[in-house]
């Protein structure tokens, strides 16, 4: 997907751009390209953009280990400020400086370019499940009764065990 520049946004049918997508995404590994379509609407001051896509991804389940194949469907939008200052660098380097709650929103400069192939990766991260688990009554994993000895596996708990047996129960 090509970067939109912004400005010309303001000239397009109805400030809007719409975008089908049927691609991979670099850095996101799924079975299937992503499809779906952005939408990015320019409102004056900020950009509103939105996207309905999905793409089937292979996860590991958190409790048995086993791979499973999981359709990422999203629904979204944002609204990204259009801030003159928004690439601006500061002048001092801090390691640690607190941020206002008004920071916490995302900006773009009105002279820039808007990349959707990155915020379309950004939301499908923000997408993926937290809880991966191949099925809801996944037992986890299963130990055979061979496996499970009594005696000591590794010999050099030998002596410990022997000075346990002498102690009186």
């Amino acid at each position: 997907m090509d970067a939109i520049y912004i400005p010309q946004l303001t000239q397009a049918p109805e400030r809007t751009e719409e975008i089908q997508v049927d691609e991979f995404l670099p850095g996101l590994e799924t079975l299937t390209p992503v499809r779906g379509r952005i939408r990015v609407q320019h409102h004056g001051n900020f950009l509103e953009v939105s996207v309905q896509a999905e793409v089937i991804i292979t996860c590991t389940c958190n409790r048995c280990l086993q791979n499973y194949n999981h359709r990422l469907m999203i629904d979204t939008k944002e609204i990204i400020w259009l801030d003159e200052a928004a690439n601006e660098i500061e002048d001092e380097t801090l390691l640690e400086r607190e941020v206002a709650l008004d920071d916490l929103v995302e900006t773009l400069s009105p002279q820039g370019d808007f990349y959707p192939s990155e915020w379309l990766y950004e939301q499908m991260c923000l997408a993926l499940p937290q809880r991966q688990l191949c099925d809801n009554n996944c037992p986890g994993i299963q130990l055979n009764s061979a496996s499970i000895s009594e005696k000591p596996v590794d010999r050099r708990w030998a002596s410990l065990e022997a000075l346990k047996k002498q102690l009186p129960g």
